[in-house]
């Protein structure tokens, strides 16, 4: 089998067998074929995509490349959820102590953001004393006593997937649907879990535009899973504006913990509401999705919900901070609307840009988060504002943030029409 034969097959247009995307892969994992050749290849999927089969395949292959979790020691069905990013998504915070405390088994493998704000993995370790690095026996122990362990990635799970990933980001081949859902699913099911819900995002601060690309994500990710004998359920949910009203690691997290408490954003809790049900009910737990999402608004009245999180913090050698003296910035300033009307558009990836270059996020793997820094928004789309009324604070610690409000103040559009906020969760495919 030759490397040229499969990219002249993939370059006419032809479905790959699972042989030839086992060869490709294996073959460049071990430094046995080129990066030119695997441009090549990834090139040739980018214009004439993959069937379904070629797809599982090509995740099967960089699932093999590594590592899979043996999580059999857990007690019970293991669920996980994977969001495909946005801004303000803190939605890991809020529902993996939520699915915990209803009895789910939550093992999570999170990883460190690039782009807008951090990952899961920055905004835990925002807690002084957080530990994100668990051994496989560490990270099982933990969730059959308390239902949930969130831990960073391992090298050892699915390498292919960072070779692969490195090289379509610099050869202009990230935006292919199958290699998105190869490398997704690859991850996810290296984790271990039984059940996973997939959040697939999409507007201005996601990296999915359209519902039909989405739509056609979602559907080969859950084919991919029910291929692997896994249930898999994907929420195709609205990231046209910032989830929640935080963005910033620290506001993100002060913001789960008031939401685990009942006091959080609608959308938010919807959000966590909605997909929590899906996991609960399909970990065996309730009969019904109706009854799985009575158990949770349960859980947050009574604070069990929050008591998980309070738990998984000083599992993990965390202290449980003083939301009163959390944050610490230089200072706090509000941008004011310069008209009156009503919210038309909040633009998710300006405010997400605006929030990065103040700190709260990388540009580079190699740049330093500042944790307390952000934005907190007070108005949203559809809310009624006057001239001078505050559309958002600025939590900083730089000289001068003209660019960012600048930014801020752009990504507002008022108009003077009364604006219908538009529903979160677009579709639920199953």
């Amino acid at each position: 089998m030759r490397m040229i034969d499969i990219i002249e097959k993939k370059r006419d247009k032809k479905a790959l067998s699972k042989k030839e995307i086992a060869f490709a892969i294996e073959g460049y994992v071990k430094e046995r074929i080129p990066d030119y050749q695997m441009s090549s290849l990834l090139m040739a999927i980018y214009f004439n995509g993959m069937t379904d089969d070629e797809a599982t395949a090509l995740t099967e292959a960089i699932l093999k490349s590594g590592k899979i979790m043996d999580l059999s020691a857990i007690e019970g069905t293991i669920v996980d959820k994977h969001s495909t990013g946005g801004v303000g998504d803190k939605t890991t915070l809020v529902l993996g102590p939520l699915v915990a405390s209803c009895g789910a088994k939550v093992a999570k493998l999170s990883g460190r953001g690039l782009g807008h704000t951090g990952g899961t993995l920055d905004k835990l370790e925002s807690i002084a004393g957080f530990n994100i690095s668990l051994s496989t026996e560490a990270f099982v122990d933990q969730v059959n006593k308390i239902n949930i362990a969130v831990a960073g990635q391992t090298s050892e799970l699915a390498p292919a997937d960072k070779l692969l990933y490195a090289l379509r980001d610099v050869t202009g081949t990230v935006p292919s649907i199958p290699l998105i859902a190869s490398s997704i699913m690859s991850k996810k099911l290296a984790s271990g879990a039984d059940v996973i819900v997939l959040d697939v995002k999409i507007g201005e601060g996601a990296f999915m535009k359209t519902l039909e690309d989405a739509r056609t994500l979602s559907k080969l990710m859950v084919k991919i899973g029910e291929n692997f004998g896994k249930k898999v359920i994907a929420f195709i949910t609205d990231m046209s504006e910032p989830l929640g009203y935080a963005i910033g690691n620290k506001l993100e997290v002060l913001e789960a913990v008031r939401t685990l408490q009942g006091n959080g954003p609608s959308d938010l809790q919807v959000l966590c509401t909605e997909i929590g049900s899906y996991l609960v009910h399909h970990a065996g737990i309730t009969d019904s999705l109706k009854e799985a999402r009575k158990m949770i608004e349960k859980r947050i009245s009574s604070l069990e919900a929050s008591d998980t999180f309070k738990a998984l913090i000083e599992a993990q050698g965390g202290k449980i901070p003083d939301l009163n003296d959390y944050i610490h910035t230089e200072g706090i300033i509000a941008v004011k609307s310069e008209y009156a009307g009503y919210v038309e558009r909040l633009n998710a990836l300006d405010i997400g840009l605006a929030a990065m270059r103040l700190g709260a996020g990388r540009e580079t793997k190699e740049d330093t988060i500042d944790q307390d820094v952000g934005i907190v928004l007070n108005k949203k789309v559809g809310d009624k504002v006057e001239k001078d009324e505050v559309l958002a604070y600025v939590y900083n610690n730089k000289e001068d943030i003209t660019e960012e409000i600048k930014t801020i103040l752009n990504a507002f559009t008022i108009t003077e029409s009364i604006v219908e906020k538009k529903p979160l969760i677009i579709e639920i495919i199953e």
